[in-house]
């Protein structure tokens, strides 16, 4: 058996997530197929494909020659969550734009586009659902075709996805709370709870009950607790961040073909949690655990 410990960098990861970057050639069935047959456990035990990993488990998988084969690959450039084939769930790095522009080499859609067409061997092209910010990180969601995106979009726009961000803000801001503020004349609010706070930072469980552009960052704002990195919206620049100090952490919704919610989860990215542990008060155990009963609520 081949043995791999789990590290911070994927805490609360998918195991089906986790076994996709591992042998990166593997095709999503044969993956799935393994964990099915109990030729990858978890811990010494049968484990589901949607479990969240925590650091510290211990991954156990069946060596043979097929998976040796396929242990050789290269590391994928995108950080798929989840996957079939109308929707991919990825993990969006800070400081990737999601869409082409003048002013950026690189962009997810382009890259997630070149993923589809060598995948299938004929044009692709990738559609996104939702968006984030280009320093944002974390959760992002991206349909096959156009008429997937159009199914999954008025899904969202009339049930909404359950999303939480993770965020460490400039100053003190304790206890929980809403901001309601209207954005560009519209409606506008975000919950947010102090999760922890050191002398000078805080890291904040936000979740936008509307949809606004740029909403958690403006709102912090408003309120003197911009997010940092944030220089934008008013926040001292931090040149040892990619992006900005705003996580899309966990997004939950209904599976579009399917009678099941999913649950995913991107994992801390490692400046955020390096941020975290220096500047608001918790170890790395402490953090660990506070993302594990995120997972839960």
């Amino acid at each position: 058996m081949l043995s791999y410990s789990v590290t911070p960098d994927d805490h609360c990861r998918r195991l089906e997530s986790y076994l996709q970057r591992l042998l990166p050639a593997a095709q999503p069935a044969y993956c799935r197929k393994l964990i099915k047959s109990n030729a990858c456990r978890l811990n010494g035990d049968p484990a589901a494909a949607d479990t969240l990993l925590q650091a510290g488990d211990q991954i156990m998988l069946k060596e043979s020659s097929s998976v040796t084969g396929l242990l050789q690959g290269k590391r994928p450039v995108l950080d798929l969550l989840w996957q079939d084939d109308r929707l991919l769930v990825l993990n969006k790095p800070a400081g990737l734009a999601m869409h082409p522009a003048a002013e950026v080499d690189e962009n997810l859609v382009d890259l997630v586009s070149a993923w589809l067409e060598k995948r299938s061997n004929h044009p692709a092209r990738a559609y996104p659902v939702n968006r984030l910010d280009r320093g944002t990180s974390g959760v992002v969601l991206l349909a096959t075709s156009s008429s997937n995106a159009g199914m999954l979009g008025r899904q969202v726009k009339e049930e909404g996805l359950d999303k939480c961000y993770l965020t460490v803000v400039e100053g003190r801001l304790e206890g929980s709370g809403e901001i309601d503020a209207d954005l560009d004349g519209k409606q506008s609010l975000s919950r947010y709870q102090c999760l922890a706070a050191g002398r000078h930072n805080s890291l904040l469980l936000v979740e936008p009950v509307s949809g606004r552009t740029h909403q958690i960052r403006r709102h912090l704002s408003l309120v003197g607790h911009p997010v940092v990195g944030d220089k934008r919206y008013n926040a001292v620049p931090l040149p040892s961040l990619p992006g900005i100090a705003l996580h899309s952490f966990r997004t939950m919704l209904q599976h579009p073909t399917e009678q099941r919610q999913l649950t995913i989860c991107a994992p801390l990215p490692a400046a955020l949690r390096d941020l975290v542990l220096e500047r608001c008060g918790l170890t790395e155990t402490a953090l660990m655990q506070l993302l594990t009963e995120l997972t839960r609520r």
